[in-house]
């Protein structure tokens, strides 16, 4: 056989070896995780630890060029480079199969350091998946190079043989059987990963929220707008914007779930029980969310009737007070059950506004993608520094002492939300028709209300539109103008102005480090 041939069986079968190799690797790393920690999982870990280890700039690129779809961008990208490594190492194996198993084994260090790195992991037993699945993954290429290896077949009636007749047969029995093995221990993964979340699917199930003592008016009328392609006031739980680090959304048992208050200037350390916090007098509050990673006229932003315990009278009764009235803690932190942890003033949470440990969100209990069972919501602040989702902790200490999460990568300390105004209808590059166009959207500036929106077309002079009722200064606005349009192509351009009588600021500004700003703009061309 020439060396060139050689060369193309061995690739030929080095690749596939690889990739069954990165399979079982694979399957058998999500079977452990399945009984150990789903989260403990080599692909979950590593994705983790990129997007921990991500700069803030990449990070906000991400959310903005793939939306919501981004963590599945990351994970999908670090299979394709699995992918391809496993190729690599699989031709490697070929002609080195102790060096390829090797390369496996490898990867399961990086994996397994990577799970025990996370700021969630429980310890020793994060490493399990990983090790597993390397192992299982370096004896399947093992044996699968050992079967492709050429083998001398007995002579034809002609004397000649092949040597590499019966190597494919005993590669190709090798192969299918450990395609088989490995599909059931993935499937047998997937298993034990479900089973270890239907506790929580049924504590969420069975949860009857008990009402508010102090409920949420009724919406006022006027409030919604009649206009086709506007935000709807209040957003559903399915459409709500979801914008955080976990790549696999946490699954948290109602019954054994806890939340501790400790820290600076707590007298009263307290640890409280779901049920012992619906127990309590609960407020219900329509409030608007808004992500600091939200572009001008971005969409990561939405309005719900949020059901809570107030979180100044959990802190009041630890015995903490603000700065203001000789509180040693100026900065609360609040730590989910992933590991993420957010910064958030003490002084805001506790100046009379809103702020909440929800448990209900639009009538229900709080999806798990939104936090099940208890968030945090601080009304005014980017959900970065006020909305902890899977809360389990909340520690006093000051802005001095400790950095969190997104205080590390260069994001502010405080991020009061920023008067913004956004053009929901017509839509970038319409084509309206020519006569009244109702241009629409939405203004936003929490904790201070809107009082006016003013549209410009093209370099004309500014015109107030018509402000929908507004429901409170805790929510967005709606707006509408009714717009002439002429033949030609046009930009539309919105500033708002907020309660305090502060127009918004025309400078554009990235969202990093504390929020965008700038006037939302739409190019159209009307025939």
């Amino acid at each position: 056989m020439s060396s060139f041939r050689s060369k193309l069986v061995r690739a030929a079968l080095g690749a596939p070896a690889g990739l069954l190799a990165a399979f079982t690797a694979l399957a058998v790393a999500e079977l452990v995780a399945g009984l150990v920690r789903p989260a403990a999982g080599p692909v979950t870990a590593v994705g983790g630890a990129v997007i921990d280890r991500t700069p803030a700039a990449v990070k906000d690129f991400a959310i903005r060029t793939f939306g919501e779809n981004d963590k599945i961008v990351l994970q999908l990208g670090i299979l394709a480079i699995l992918a391809l490594i496993a190729v690599g190492l699989g031709i490697l194996a070929m002609s080195h199969r102790r060096a390829g198993a090797a390369g496996v084994l490898l990867f399961g260090i990086v994996g397994a350091a990577a799970a025990l790195s996370r700021p969630d992991s429980t310890g020793a037993g994060d490493l399990l998946p990983s090790v597993a699945g390397a192992v299982a993954g370096a004896v399947a290429l093992y044996v699968l190079a050992t079967e492709a290896a050429p083998v001398p077949a007995p002579a034809d009636a002609g004397g000649q043989t092949n040597p590499g007749a019966r190597s494919r047969r005993g590669f190709l029995a090798a192969a299918g059987v450990t395609a088989v093995a490995a599909t059931s221990a993935g499937a047998l993964g997937r298993y034990f990963t479900g089973r270890q979340g239907r506790g929580a699917v049924a504590s969420r199930e069975g949860l009857v929220l008990p009402g508010p003592a102090s409920p949420a008016p009724s919406v006022p009328a006027g409030v919604q707008l009649k206009v086709p392609g506007i935000t709807a006031f209040t957003t559903p739980n399915a459409d709500f914007y979801r914008v955080d680090t976990a790549l696999t959304v946490p699954k948290v048992d109602a019954g054994t779930w806890r939340l501790r208050v400790h820290g600076k200037g707590v007298s009263r350390p307290r640890t409280y029980t779901l049920d012992q916090l619906l127990a309590r007098p609960l407020i219900e509050r329509d409030i608007t969310l808004t992500c600091v990673s939200n572009e001008v006229g971005g969409p990561y932003i939405g309005n719900a009737r949020w059901l809570g315990v107030p979180l100044a009278d959990l802190l009041e009764e630890a015995g903490v007070r603000p700065p203001s009235k000789g509180g040693r803690a100026d900065q609360l932190v609040a730590r989910s059950v992933d590991g993420m942890t957010l910064g958030t003033p003490v002084e805001d949470v506790m100046d009379g506004r809103d702020a909440m440990l929800a448990v209900g969100m639009n009538g229900e209990p709080l999806p798990f993608e939104h936090g099940f069972p208890v968030r945090m919501l601080v009304p005014g602040l980017y959900g970065y520094v006020s909305a902890c989702k899977w809360i389990e902790d909340i520690e006093l200490s000051t802005f001095d002492a400790y950095d969190p999460y997104w205080v590390k990568r260069k994001w502010a300390r405080r991020a009061p939300i920023k008067t913004q105004v956004r053009i929901d209808t017509p839509k970038p590059f319409a084509r309206p028709a020519a006569g009244t166009v109702t241009v629409a959207g939405v203004a936003w500036a929490q904790r201070r209300g809107i009082t006016r929106v003013q549209i410009r077309v093209d370099d004309g002079p500014w015109q107030d539109a018509d402000l929908a009722r507004q429901a409170g200064v805790d929510t967005w606005r709606q707006w509408s103008y009714r717009w002439q349009a002429t033949p030609g192509g046009h930009t539309l351009t919105v500033r708002a102005t907020d309660g305090t009588g502060q127009v918004q600021t025309e400078q554009r500004t990235r969202t990093i480090p504390d929020g965008a700003s700038g006037w939302h703009s739409v190019f159209v061309t009307v025939p």
